[in-house]
């Protein structure tokens, strides 16, 4: 690939990233209404016209925002999870710490900020068919991820992976409001945890 090709593609992926991140701040700090085309070129820093030819639409924008983070999340819990594993074998009590140390971090990635910015989408596209046909798709993916995880570290039974994002997406609702104290969020995890191990096939 020649140079400026190289530099031309790394400079507007680049570009995306900052409109990205700006996008989030906005839903963080204004929610999906004050989240406007111009609030976000003004605090990326950027053109109106960098943004259009980007992102087509304000929907595409903050859609694409909220998957683009979401995914980067995601990669973090991937990737610490990888780190503890041991080539995803190892005694009994390896895998019970991989298990509780998945439900924690996967917690702690549906939660705070970013997960607000989501749910300002979900509640916006109940009456906005254009948000929800953009939002749909990347919701699809950003779940299949999660499953892959819970597959991966939690369990491999498909009711007790969907039970389990049940969970953890309304542990992440309710601590909007009022934050969970990490002792008792720490103890309904490793609840749920040997509730996963008590119905599971014993080694």
């Amino acid at each position: 690939m020649p140079t400026q090709v190289r530099r031309q593609e790394e400079r507007s992926a680049a570009t995306r990233r900052i409109l990205l991140e700006a996008t989030v701040s906005c839903l963080v700090e204004r929610g999906y209404a004050g989240t406007t085309s111009p609030a976000v070129a003004d605090k990326a820093g950027l053109s109106r016209g960098a943004q259009l030819h980007h992102f087509g639409t304000r929907d595409q924008l903050v859609v694409a925002a909220v998957e683009y983070l979401a995914q980067k999340r995601l990669r973090r819990v991937g990737q610490a999870l990888r780190r503890l594993s041991i080539a995803g074998c190892g005694p009994r009590q390896d895998r019970i710490a991989l298990q509780e140390a998945a439900l924690g971090l996967l917690a702690e990635a549906l939660s705070g900020p970013l997960y607000a910015a989501t749910l300002e989408l979900w509640v916006a596209a109940r009456s906005h068919p254009e948000l929800r046909a953009e939002l749909i798709p990347a919701e699809e993916r950003v779940n299949q991820e999660l499953e892959h995880i819970c597959r991966s570290y939690v369990t491999e039974d498909p009711v007790q992976i969907r039970l389990t994002l049940d969970l953890l997406l309304g542990r992440g609702v309710s601590g909007l409001l009022t934050a969970h104290p990490d002792h008792r969020q720490e103890q309904i995890l490793a609840i749920w945890a040997q509730l996963l191990r008590g119905s599971a096939p014993h080694d």
